[in-house]
């Protein structure tokens, strides 16, 4: 399993669902579930509608706030967008940047997400930054390529001192919302190239502090084989995380392991 040097993070992505009324249940849920124990760090991310309901859930607890995306300049006139410091107000911890659906459906390029990480950095955000290939791209043989392009490019200029905020989350493209996952074996393997690339960015020593998430479909079921491999440092989960007993039971099994 996972160094103990760096701690299981079981990140819930909820997307575009739940009113805030409707998020403010779930927190409360997974706040009463799991809110108390420390040996996992455990997220949430609502969003941007539900981020202030929920923190106000969360804020005496161990659940950490995320959100979903963010812009990289400080303010301005960039409507619809939201800011480092606005997500900062409202306690949020977290945020995931190019996620594949942000890359498929915005546009969004590693040069986009690398501006957003070192805003997030220097925000004092952890930022969770989204790699994965698409069921074409794997098939072909351009795993590897894909995703170290995909990592070199979202980490420009990223500081080795930065390395124990920084969440790297591997989403096969082809796993999400599919319910295909890929196996422990395989994505260990991706995985670990995933380290030896931190470690030519950053150095051995802060790539170990570096975790890195899995996030296709990791559901109760597959979530402790998944958990086990010794470079799967926690889950950015999905679907799953729309249910408090299933997100619960992910945690509980990054507990078991952490025990």
């Amino acid at each position: 399993m996972s160094t103990l040097a760096r701690k299981l993070l079981i990140a819930g992505n909820w997307k575009m669902n739940l009113n805030s009324s409707e998020a403010s249940e779930l927190a409360e849920s997974v706040v009463n579930q799991v809110g108390t124990q420390m040996e996992v760090a455990v997220c949430v991310c609502p969003t941007y509608t539900s981020l202030e309901t929920v923190s106000q859930k969360v804020v005496d607890s161990n659940i950490a706030l995320g959100a979903q995306n963010m812009h990289h300049e400080n303010s301005g006139a960039y409507t619809g967008e939201i800011s480092a410091e606005m997500l900062r107000h409202l306690f949020v911890s977290f945020v995931i940047l190019g996620h594949s659906e942000r890359r498929r459906f915005f546009g969004e390029t590693d040069s986009d997400v690398n501006k957003k990480a070192l805003a997030a950095l220097e925000a004092s955000l952890k930022p969770i930054v989204c790699v994965g290939e698409s069921l074409e791209e794997r098939e072909s043989g351009q795993l590897e390529s894909v995703i170290e392009s995909q990592i070199k490019g979202a980490l420009l200029n990223v500081s080795p001192n930065h390395a124990d905020q920084l969440v790297i989350a591997y989403e096969p493209i082809w796993a999400i919302g599919t319910g295909k996952t890929a196996t422990p074996q395989d994505a260990e393997a991706v995985h670990a190239f995933i380290r030896k690339l931190l470690v030519e960015l950053l150095g051995a020593e802060a790539a170990g502090k570096v975790r890195i998430l899995y996030g296709g479909s990791m559901k109760p079921e597959n979530a402790e084989e998944l958990l086990a491999q010794e470079n799967i440092d926690g889950g950015l989960i999905g679907g799953a995380s729309l249910k408090a007993h299933a997100f619960t039971s992910i945690v509980e099994s990054a507990i078991k392991l952490s025990s």
